[in-house]
């Protein structure tokens, strides 16, 4: 659904992005990450038909987004960081405005609009001027023009920037339930956010793809070893060393006590779940075992291994 082949985009002497290549399967919801200035509104807008590449194709929803502009238009939905709207239309007769110039024929621009504004939660608001709107709700406003034209691929740039929690929550569940009906493509600071909507994850650092695939394998990837954290009663000098002698196990460190408790954090090969011999021995051993848990890596662990291994890559 969306195909992009080695995009390079410079501004004069300054290259923003170059060799970008990675794709999206039809109905996937992958998240695109990477630090300030690191490339991802430079791409989305190129996606988006908003500015020409230098070099490189792009394809969304299988046409090219240099040669068939028009046509890529009809089939998006674009969500930008900053969202231009008319603050002095009302709600439902900006989105009637917006539906009319992407296409929307005229006996389903009613039904349209009144969809959208039920999904984003702007009924309430459909009469009142978009400038005298809180930020939140204009967000929504931004979300729901992106969606009027029911376009195959949404391309959605920090879309809950501005909400409150309840909000947040709202377009999370919101954006999560596009997947299967739209394919998506979401950029946001915020990774919590990416690991509970999105499938998949493409991070892009100075330019260029650094990383990208499920949050598992870029896992496996970026962290060859599993973690366990362990709390054990049992006297600290003894049951380090005694972690330490299990096939497989790494590394242990101790990281402090609570309620009487050791707690250590067991770093083991990743193909050796060591579970099952760590209960062992602390049975044979009549430590009390009061908590055992395989810890996964989080997308914020994984985006700094990736991204500091990038900068350590490029300082030396």
């Amino acid at each position: 659904m969306i195909q992009v082949d080695r995009l390079t985009k410079q501004y004069g002497p300054v290259t923003a992005i170059r060799d970008v290549s990675f794709s999206i399967e039809k109905g996937g919801v992958v998240g695109f990450l990477g630090p300030n200035g690191a490339g991802k509104t430079t791409t989305m807008r190129i996606l988006a038909c908003f500015m020409p590449a230098t070099g490189g194709t792009a394809r969304v929803a299988g046409y090219d987004v240099f040669s068939q502009s028009l046509e890529v238009r009809r089939r998006i939905g674009y969500l930008p960081e900053n969202v231009p709207l008319y603050g002095e239309l009302t709600v439902a007769a900006y989105l009637d405005f917006a539906a009319e110039i992407k296409g929307v024929p005229r006996s389903d621009r009613k039904r349209r609009v009144a969809e959208v504004m039920d999904r984003c939660d702007l009924a309430d608001v459909q009469h009142r001027l978009i400038g005298k709107l809180s930020k939140g709700y204009r967000q929504r406003v931004g979300l729901a023009q992106a969606l009027v034209n029911d376009p195959d691929v949404l391309i959605l740039d920090e879309p809950t920037i501005g909400l409150d929690p309840v909000q947040v929550a709202e377009i999370r569940a919101l954006i999560k339930s596009l997947a299967g009906q739209h394919t998506v493509i979401l950029s946001t600071h915020i990774l919590p956010e990416v690991s509970m909507v999105c499938e998949g994850v493409i991070i892009i650092n100075r330019g260029r793809i650094a990383a990208q695939g499920s949050l598992d394998r870029l896992a496996e990837e970026f962290f060859p070893t599993a973690r366990v954290e362990l709390h054990i009663t049992g006297p600290a000098e003894a049951v380090g060393p005694a972690l330490r002698q299990i096939p497989g196990v790494l590394r242990v460190e101790h990281q402090g006590t609570a309620n009487g408790a050791g707690i250590y954090l067991v770093e083991a090969m990743r193909d050796r779940d060591v579970r099952a011999p760590i209960a062992q021995l602390v049975a044979e051993r009549r430590w009390g075992l009061l908590e055992l848990h395989q810890m996964g890596m989080s997308l914020e662990e994984v985006f700094l291994r990736v991204v500091a291994g990038e900068e350590y890559g490029a300082g030396t």
